[in-house]
């Protein structure tokens, strides 16, 4: 366990600011991406957005938090921090996230890491050589870890960075609701309803699409919408079996974990102990930074987001 190099601005004290400030004001970036509709398996698809896809070389794969997408404040961020550092970039959208429903009943969850395991054989199948590092923020750090813990040294990821990641689920249920946190609780469930419902009208589901309007926190939401769509019992059995901390004394690839002990959607008891991880784990804490915020920078029109310095910094060890 390292302590982060993360100064955080001085002019966005708060871990909420920190959080607030690049889905608010951050720039979108004038980035073209090249879409792939990749077809699964089970009769769904995924919409994978990339950039420098005809190229060669080593290609570094982005994994969004919930309900996000290719336009999350640092989905585009990234995308250029890997064509910047000589390598390609692909932004996997889970099921339903990219604009368009998926097709099957089911969604995305925390747990859920077929969908990554697939995509990543079809990435070795098309290219037996490649050179494949992976990065995921929130949701998708926690799927990303799981994943990790779940294959030990079958991972066919050369190097990983997971960010601002919910290790208990339990817990930062508990968390969103509490404070200004419950905010953010608000707007997610704000985007699942609005997502849901619009699937619902052209999909069949497996529970009553009227549970998605009564539910208020994202305990409940995942009690009566997640866990039965998804095959578990009930919100305990999900949050027990999705949860990455169990799984990061099996990890056998270079991870690099970044956190902030001020971030807003987990207790500080969350974060793993260091016997709790394996010796290919680095976690990185900082004081500050929020949730997926890390900003730096003298001054509010010039800002820095560290995490687009720290993550090729990891990874040029692995990939050149």
């Amino acid at each position: 366990m390292n302590a982060s190099q993360f100064k955080p601005a001085w002019w966005l004290p708060s871990p909420h600011l920190q959080t607030l400030w690049p889905p608010i004001f951050r720039r979108s970036l004038n980035l073209t991406v090249e879409r792939e509709r990749l077809e699964l398996p089970d009769g769904d698809f995924i919409d994978l957005d990339w950039v420098g896809r005809t190229q060669s070389g080593p290609l570094v794969l982005v994994l969004h938090g919930l309900e996000g997408s290719i336009e999350s404040h640092y989905a585009k961020g990234m995308l250029q921090t890997a064509m910047q550092s000589g390598w390609r970039g692909v932004f996997m959208h889970f099921r339903g996230c990219s604009g368009e429903p998926n097709r099957l009943p089911r969604s995305y969850h925390s747990g859920e890491t077929g969908d990554v395991k697939y995509l990543a054989q079809v990435l070795y199948e098309r290219e037996p050589d490649l050179k494949l590092a992976a990065i995921g923020f929130s949701l998708g750090g926690n799927v990303l870890l799981k994943w990790l813990g779940e294959t030990k040294e079958k991972n066919p990821l050369k190097a990983a960075i997971a960010v601002s990641v919910p290790f208990e689920l339990h817990k930062a249920a508990a968390r969103i609701q509490q404070g200004f946190s419950r905010f953010y609780q608000w707007y997610f469930i704000k985007c699942l309803r609005d997502r849901l419902s619009q699937k619902f009208k052209i999909s069949e589901s497996c529970i009553d699409p009227a549970v998605v309007h009564t539910v208020r926190t994202m305990y409940e939401f995942d009690d009566k919408v997640t866990a039965p769509m998804h095959g578990f019992s009930g919100v305990d059995e999900y949050y027990s079996t999705a949860s990455c901390r169990q799984y990061l004394s099996l990890i056998k690839v270079p991870t690099l974990i970044v956190h902030a002990k001020d971030d807003p959607f987990m207790s500080e008891d969350v974060i793993p102990k260091p016997q709790e991880l394996s010796s290919y784990v680095t976690l990185e804490l900082s004081e500050a930074g929020g949730h997926v915020g890390f900003v730096g920078g003298k001054y509010p029109w010039c800002p820095e987001y560290w995490i687009e310095k720290r993550v090729p910094e990891f990874f040029k060890q692995y990939l050149e």
